[in-house]
């Protein structure tokens, strides 16, 4: 079954305690947290003090996307905030085999991320030091839009990649996930799915979760 990670840009920050403590209950193993500056994609979102709130309010692996221009800038303070998992954008970096290094000599995992333009070959050189790949589903930057079907392929051909590698990388997907398309994600290789919109205004958004999973 697939690791489900409920993206906290989908919550209600006036009960964002109450939010995570439905996460903690749930089944979901990890919380999303999208970090956005406003200069890389078109929208602003939270930074470090929410990220320290949110690890002080559960034990779940906190897996920390950040969407801003040189992130490399603030990977030891997110780590310090609480990050296990820190995600950066290929197309926001210059030197993506020294910010992996920086990331894991900090203790935590590191992640490249693809918009959706942007081919999974470019990894071809730098994806045996990594631990996860993220594939945004959708243009990144706001919450609640259209998955991009073409992502199916990038999956599989991601999986082929690192079959070729040997190595246990993960495949997260961000954008558009739901339970119309859960199953085929998996199907193509996906291991983690972020989810936002669909869980935080669902009914009930832990049954949500589990069928996600299931």
């Amino acid at each position: 079954m697939p690791i489900i990670a409920p993206s906290i840009l989908s919550a209600d920050f006036l009960n964002l305690g109450k939010d995570i403590e439905m996460i903690n209950q749930s089944q979901a193993e990890w919380i999303h947290i999208d970090v956005m500056d406003g200069v890389f994609v078109p929208n602003i979102s939270y930074g470090i003090p929410i990220v320290k709130a949110v690890r002080k309010a559960t034990g779940k692996i906190l897996d920390v996307h950040l969407m801003i221009i040189q992130s490399e800038r603030y990977f030891e303070a997110f780590r310090d905030a609480g990050a296990d998992m820190i995600t950066f954008h290929y197309e926001a970096s210059v030197h993506l085999h020294r910010s992996v290094a920086m990331i894991h000599e900090l203790g935590i995992k590191a992640g490249i991320v693809l918009n959706p333009h942007t081919p999974v070959s470019v990894l071809s050189e730098i994806l045996p030091d990594l631990d996860m790949v993220l594939l945004m589903s959708v243009n990144p930057g706001f919450g609640g839009q259209k998955f991009i079907t073409n992502t199916y392929s990038k999956i599989a051909s991601l999986k082929q990649m690192i079959t070729a590698t040997g190595k246990n990388i993960l495949i997260e997907v961000d954008g558009g996930v739901d339970l119309s398309n859960a199953s085929q994600l998996v199907q193509h290789g996906a291991d983690v799915l972020v989810a936002g919109n669909t869980v935080f205004s669902s009914a009930n958004p832990q049954e949500t979760i589990l069928k996600l999973k299931e």
